[in-house]
Parts: C-alpha cells; sequence; structure tokens
C-alpha cells in the first residue's frame, strides 16, 4: 500500500509540474529533461511512471485542465436555484474578477492547448473538444430552464448563445494576454453583462 501511494505521489508530481511548465513555457517548449529537473526525479523513476511527453500532456488534459474548468463554469452552472440570467453573468465574471496577474498574463491553460497544437495533436484534440462540449451542453441546459422558468426568452437558441459565451470568456483571454492590460477585461465584463442582460425577458 505505501509503494501505492508513494508512486500515485510521484505520477501527481509529474503532472503538476508539467501543468506549470506547459502553462508558463507552452507544451512544444516543454522537454522532457525540463520536467526532470523541476521534479528531481532520476529518468528511471520518471519513465516508470511516463513514457513520453504526449502521454503526459494527456493527463495534464484530463486531470487537471478538466478540473479547472468543472470546478469554474460546470459545476457552478448546476446551481439552477438562482435567477438564470443573474447565475450566467456570475459564472462568466466572478472568475475574470478573481484571476491573479500570473493567470491574467498566462492565459487560458485549455485556450492555450488548442491554439497552440491546432489540430496535429488529434488525442488532445478529441479530449479537449469533449471538455468543451460538456460545458456547452451544461449551458444549454441552464438556459433552457431559464426559458421554462420564464427568465430568458424563448426564442434565445440555446446552443448558439452557449458557443457564443464560451469563445467570448476564451477569447477575452487570448486578448488580454496581447494587451497586457485590464481594460480588456472590463470592457468585457461591461459587454457580457449586456449580453445576458438582453437573453432575459
Amino acid at each position: 500500500m505505501k509503494q501505492e501511494i508513494k508512486s500515485k505521489e510521484t505520477q501527481d508530481l509529474i503532472i503538476n509540474t508539467s501543468f506549470e511548465l506547459f502553462y508558463e513555457r507552452g507544451y512544444n517548449a516543454t522537454s522532457i529533461p525540463d520536467i526532470m529537473k523541476e521534479t528531481s526525479l532520476s529518468k528511471g523513476a520518471f519513465y516508470h511512471h511516463f513514457k513520453n511527453k504526449h502521454e503526459i500532456g494527456k493527463k495534464v488534459i484530463e486531470v487537471i485542465i478538466r478540473k479547472r474548468i468543472k470546478e469554474g463554469f460546470i459545476t457552478p452552472l448546476s446551481n439552477v436555484e438562482d435567477n438564470i440570467p443573474k447565475l450566467l453573468l456570475e459564472v462568466f465574471t466572478n472568475r475574470i474578477k478573481n484571476y491573479s496577474e500570473r493567470e491574467k498574463a498566462l492565459g487560458c491553460p485549455a485556450n492555450n492547448l488548442v491554439g497552440e497544437i491546432g489540430y496535429t495533436e488529434q488525442d488532445f484534440r478529441v479530449i479537449l473538444k469533449s471538455l468543451f462540449e460538456e460545458w456547452r451542453e451544461q449551458l444549454m441546459k441552464v438556459i433552457e430552464i431559464g426559458k421554462n422558468n420564464g427568465e430568458i426568452k424563448k426564442e434565445v437558441n440555446s446552443s448558439s448563445v452557449a458557443i457564443s459565451l464560451i469563445c467570448a470568456f476564451e477569447g477575452v483571454r487570448s486578448i488580454r494576454k496581447v494587451y497586457d492590460d485590464d481594460i480588456i477585461f472590463n470592457e468585457f465584463l461591461e459587454s457580457m453583462g449586456n449580453f445576458i442582460k438582453n437573453l432575459g425577458i
């Protein structure tokens, strides 16, 4: 049992360290020697857990990036006791308001990977797509509840609104990196407020 715990701790160390390096430097610019150096693991200890960087990348998406999106966006959207337009506004603005300077500068880890790998890493693309689809489906479900509750206009297309919200959020995180100026976030918050307000009755 102790060996299993130690093995799990080592695997977690590799995944967490790799995430931080991918976030700071990018996936392509991070090498296995970089990860070994940061973890202080020997080559044998490292390769006991992962055969290559591709395997690590998949785990980073499945474990860390999935957790971030679920905790930040999917789980909060399950709290449908609130007014739906208010809930949407809170979910899509509270994260922006609470980002650290590092998170502002580096942008969204998931979006960074999408931009970096494009269509070249099929395994990554499939996992990321399923994650974004889970987010989109939860948004669509919430918007439909809002329509049924008489809080959102019946004619609203739930699918197009869901993807618009996701794209707007992911896009502004990328643009903020280029401008390095919080005015981009401030203007996004204003426009997001207007967009969501216009969904309501």
